[in-house]
């Protein structure tokens, strides 16, 4: 039998025993709370962000590894702003964030979105941004991609 895998959503520091994760640790007889506290430990610098979390067991020798994912953007995003939940209707503005924090969170997924410079990674999050209704400097978030492609003199 190969290795079992088990994907869920975690809080960041909040992972507990139960369900999900102790019901479908159980049978494969790992010891729920080693895991639960070692997904603690990865997640603890994400508190508020849910996170996906693979746990991969050996039912041979009880062994496992675990994989925590990168939050969503727009996770990060709102984290950074402040708020807890996007806009609700087009145009409604929820928070801001500076052009730093934006630059920050591209930098910290970098390996997760696509661009070839942090420029381009910086546009997607800004991107993010605007549909999730939060600005950047104040400004709609498509203002400052126009700035920033500007050429420079």
């Amino acid at each position: 039998m190969g290795e079992a895998v088990i994907e869920s959503l975690v809080e960041g520091g909040k992972a507990s025993g139960g369900p999900p994760l102790g019901p479908a640790l159980g049978p494969l007889g790992v010891s729920t709370d080693a895991v639960v506290k070692e997904i603690n430990e990865k997640t603890k610098d994400f508190a508020g962000i849910k996170l996906p979390v693979r746990i991969f067991v050996d039912p041979a020798t009880k062994r496992y590894r675990i994989e925590v994912g990168s939050p969503p953007t727009s996770a990060l995003i709102l984290k950074e702003a402040g708020v807890q939940k996007g806009a609700k209707t087009k145009g409604e503005v929820v928070g801001n964030i500076t052009l730093e924090q934006a630059k920050k969170i591209a930098e910290s997924k970098a390996a997760r979105i696509y661009g070839s410079s942090l420029s381009n990674r910086v546009k997607q999050v800004l991107g993010t941004c605007k549909s999730i209704g939060v600005t950047c400097e104040g400004k709609d978030p498509r203002a400052v991609i126009a700035e920033l492609n500007k050429p420079k003199s």
